[in-house]
């Protein structure tokens, strides 16, 4: 029997993930319900604003790496909200022509995606959980972009954390993904936790109430396993600010999240 498909229609007394984080990078499409979550974990955590911003830099070299690399198609997974230097903002300006897919759960997400989008060549939207990965590989709005016999860049910006078991998802994706192709990711690490586990819990708790209420943050060791498959690029998996930047990132955007790209073998 095939698996039911999980959506989540809008709920405008829920937190949303995506837009809490169009919050923190300064956004306006986001609701009081997100502004007063978001507000609760950058009162534990005032770090979490400019760690997003740096994990936003971060999106735009990994990409702009990735179509130096030759890589010509995108599957974004967890695409957040619209904002500056999206994911297909990058590619295309790196590689005109280059194929975007976004991907995402929240269907306030993929209709703002779908109104920016309606023009743009070479870019589709799957509504679709990552906890379902079939289902996104599956979906024919991918399936007419993405050809899985070249090289794609799986993107996972940001979003592997708020799955309680990641390794499946990104095994779904690595299986299918010819080689040559690329994986990158940024992950809440709670190493990387100015102040310990206890402010990482007290933000997890935040968390909790919105519409991604599950996930772990997971050690370096256990992110490193998730490249398993994958030759990690340089220089390997550090602060996503430190990721081939081209200046020193102030220490305090050096904080939980470590990212990389790895190549596909």
């Amino acid at each position: 029997m095939a698996h039911e498909r999980i959506t989540r229609a809008f709920d405008a007394k829920t937190p949303s993930t995506a837009r809490m984080y169009d919050y923190y990078l300064g956004g306006k499409d986001n609701f009081a319900v997100d502004r007063d979550a978001a507000e609760k974990v950058l009162a534990t955590a005032p770090e979490i604003r400019p760690v997003a911003v740096e994990n936003r830099a971060f999106l735009g070299r990994v990409v702009r790496f990735l179509a130096g690399e030759g890589i010509r198609q995108f599957i974004d997974v967890g695409t957040g909200l619209p904002t500056r230097g999206n994911v297909h903002e990058v590619a295309q300006a790196a590689a005109p022509g280059a194929r975007v897919v976004c991907v995402d759960h929240d269907p306030v997400v993929c209709a703002h995606a779908r109104a920016l989008l309606e023009d743009t060549g070479n870019v589709a939207v799957v509504e679709a959980a990552m906890e379902r990965p079939a289902e996104i590989l599956g979906d024919p709005a991918l399936r007419r972009l993405i050809n899985f016999s070249e090289p794609v860049a799986v993107l996972f910006f940001s979003v592997l954390h708020f799955a309680t078991d990641a390794a499946p998802i990104v095994a779904a994706f690595r299986e299918v993904m010819f080689p040559g192709s690329y994986m990158a990711l940024s992950h809440g690490v709670p190493s990387q936790v100015p102040g310990g586990s206890g402010k990482a819990s007290e933000v997890k708790q935040v968390y909790g109430t919105s519409n991604s209420p599950g996930g772990a943050f997971r050690t370096e060791a256990e992110i490193l396993e998730l490249f398993s498959g994958f030759e990690l690029a340089e220089p390997g998996l550090v602060p996503v600010a430190d990721w081939r930047g081209s200046a020193p990132a102030p220490a305090i955007g050096r904080t939980w999240l470590l990212g990389g790209a790895g190549r596909r073998v």
